[in-house]
């Protein structure tokens, strides 16, 4: 028990904060962009009031459909792709997909499912893409610490 939370749980954790929190900023930013392109003023204790504003309120929504999300792909990656013992590289490259497509399935899934795209910053095609490398960070962050700790 102490090895799967040490090499697997404790990575898992540490990873879906830190995608969190880019794929939270990101949303944040493409939001603060969209407004600048309509000429609204917003100075930057304001874009950082809102930046933690998005941290604090996406958490218990964003951040808990990120770790399903990033769940889903992992487990999927590792019993699919990884059942063989394959170099640190390729381990590092399907961990990273993985979390791409997962982000871009999330994403993908919840306009017809919510007939809304729920995370503004992702409605646009560079947004979507931004949010999808924020999921490819994010298998990067949980390989790297799985070979780590």
């Amino acid at each position: 028990m102490a090895h799967f939370v040490k090499h697997t749980a404790l990575p898992f954790l540490i990873t879906c904060l830190c995608t969190f929190v880019l794929a939270s900023a990101l949303h944040s930013l493409f939001v603060l962009t969209a407004l600048a392109g309509i000429d609204i003023e917003i100075g930057f204790a304001n874009a950082m009031q809102m930046i933690g504003s998005d941290l604090l309120g996406l958490l218990p929504t964003y951040g808990v459909i990120i770790a399903v999300t990033l769940a889903l792909a992992f487990t999927f990656a590792r019993f699919v792709f990884l059942r063989q013992q394959k170099p640190a590289r390729f381990t590092v490259l399907i961990y990273a997909l993985a979390g791409m497509v997962g982000f871009l399935v999330m994403l993908s899934a919840m306009q017809p499912i919510l007939n809304v795209t729920l995370i503004a910053g992702a409605r646009s095609t560079a947004g979507l893409i931004a949010q999808c490398c924020a999921g490819l960070i994010g298998g990067i962050v949980f390989c790297a610490l799985k070979q780590r700790l």
